[in-house]
């Protein structure tokens, strides 16, 4: 498996709880308290989460006074956009030449074609 920030990305956002923690810091920062207030898990369970999108360079933390409030790095989910693009905008140009294609044949005139009695 390559080791390349992508990957990373896309693999700490496999998970369900994490892609929800995304969700919620998109709202605002939250402290590690208040991101595990509502799931049926311990504060260690949503910790290890936590460091996993850390690892992956969607979240941080920083200190403010007592608090260590986390923080969604917006900016690495511009770079999942922008390849989910470029591929998005590849299969559009497929199925764009697909429909072309397609246009045409509806258009060519049918031609008597021979039936296999005739072709023998």
């Amino acid at each position: 498996m390559p080791d390349d920030g992508l990957t990373r990305v896309f693999s700490a956002l496999a998970d369900p709880t994490r892609r929800d923690i995304v969700a919620r810091l998109a709202v605002g920062d939250a402290t590690v308290n208040e991101l595990a207030a509502p799931y049926d898990v311990t504060v260690q369970a949503v910790s290890k989460h936590i460091r996993v999108l850390e690892d992956a360079g969607l979240v941080s933390r920083r200190r403010d006074a007592q608090r260590r409030p986390c923080h969604l790095e917006a900016e690495v989910l511009d770079l999942m956009t922008q390849w989910i693009e470029r591929y998005r905008r590849e299969a559009e140009a497929r199925f764009s030449r697909l429909d072309a294609v397609l246009q045409q044949m509806d258009e060519q005139p049918v031609t008597d074609t021979p039936t296999k009695e005739a072709a023998s």
